[in-house]
């Protein structure tokens, strides 16, 4: 066995996945009908995330703005887990609808201080960190403000457990806590962010640890959160709700492998830098990702890109980087390649896409506008 992140087990482990598709892969000869299929692969795959029950909310409209052409809305709504959550509704100025809805999915970027001001903008002052990590892993910009004076109503939201949804330092024992650590101010210095964040990436393994004692899952509650956020988008009036997509970068790549596989609301869907297969992250890269992925039990049924092949045969796109350090590339074509023959399988290659970009992990002006381009293709019909 070549050299790997578990030495002398690796073999055994990776051997446990199997060489063919998983029990409930509609790879697997034994599925023909693809809704039959679906309807048994997603009851076993909502089984296994263990995610809350919970009921619409009420929806608080904070404040209005317009920025840059883009009116504005800062919403605010409660869940019967967690702080409230902290979201933005963005259309074209003057809009009225119906228009092509997009739920904006924000990454994880190692700043769980940060949710939704990592892609979209309110016309506030933008903190000298979301400036870093825009312009490293954005060209830049706002994307969500950009894909919504485009022509489109976009939701983005905090999920669990990032910006207004983060967990507090106060509200922990004292015996987890980190002496150099505190609540962040409303000043919001770059030194009491940056201690929050690495506390927070510690946490990532308490947190993990505590769900999934209680027989739920990190995947269960954030997907439950974007099905709520989700569902107060396609509630406005201004939104024709059978034009829904979503999209996201990274941590909102795997949110989108999760959101797009198991709500039938998402009619079109982009994962960008987040696609490999679990044999990747068995023997080589479960080191260099968050705890947000894992959902026990779940590979021996589905590959990772199988759980957003579920939505065959809706239209999806997948943007990968060559070179993308979260990944091995052989394993991200691998990725491509099962997903390639879950939409051949069921009569809509025309339906998939997949393309391999030159650099590191981002979501590029270049990326974003190919993005785009395939959002339009099937939802401004």
């Amino acid at each position: 066995m070549r050299v790997n992140l578990i030495g002398a087990y690796g073999e055994f482990v990776a051997g446990m996945l199997g060489e063919g598709p998983g029990k409930l892969s509609y790879r697997n000869p034994r599925f023909g009908d693809v809704d039959s299929w679906r309807a048994e692969a997603r009851a076993k795959v909502l089984k296994l995330l263990g995610q809350p029950q919970v009921e619409a909310p009420e929806v608080e409209v904070i404040a209005r703005t317009i920025v840059d052409g883009v009116e504005v809305e800062r919403l605010r709504w409660r869940l019967p887990y967690g702080p409230p959550t902290d979201a933005v509704f963005l259309k074209p100025q003057g809009a009225k609808g119906p228009l092509p809805g997009i739920v904006a999915l924000h990454d994880h970027g190692g700043l769980k201080y940060f949710g939704w001001r990592k892609i979209a903008s309110d016309g506030g002052p933008l903190h000298p960190l979301l400036q870093e990590h825009q312009a490293s892993d954005y060209g830049g910009r706002p994307w969500a403000n950009a894909i919504a004076k485009r022509g489109y109503a976009v939701i983005c939201h905090d999920t669990f457990p990032f910006g207004s949804r983060r967990v507090r330092i106060a509200e922990v024992p004292e015996a987890i806590r980190r002496g150099d650590v505190r609540d962040v101010s409303e000043a919001e210095e770059t030194s009491e962010v940056q201690a929050y964040n690495q506390w927070a990436a510690e946490h990532e393994h308490v947190m993990s640890k505590s769900l999934f004692a209680a027989g739920t899952t990190w995947p269960g509650l954030y997907t439950t959160d974007d099905q709520v956020a989700t569902g107060v988008l396609a509630a406005r009036e201004e939104v024709d709700a059978a034009r829904i997509g979503c999209c996201g970068l990274s941590g909102g790549g795997l949110r989108t492998v999760m959101l797009g596989g198991l709500d039938d609301r998402i009619q079109c869907a982009v994962c960008v830098g987040m696609m490999t297969t679990w044999r990747d992250v068995v023997l080589d890269k479960n080191w260099t990702h968050t705890w947000m992925m894992w959902v026990p039990g779940l590979p021996r049924y589905l590959d990772y890109p199988e759980i957003l092949g579920l939505r065959v045969p809706k239209p999806t796109m997948v943007l990968n980087n060559n070179e993308d350090p979260l990944f091995s590339l052989p394993e991200m074509q691998r990725a491509d390649r099962m997903l390639r023959e879950v939409f051949e399988k069921a009569g809509a290659s025309d339906r998939y896409a997949c393309r391999f970009y030159p650099g590191p992990h981002k979501f590029d002006l270049q990326m974003q506008a190919d993005a785009f381009a395939w959002l339009d293709q099937w939802l401004k019909r």
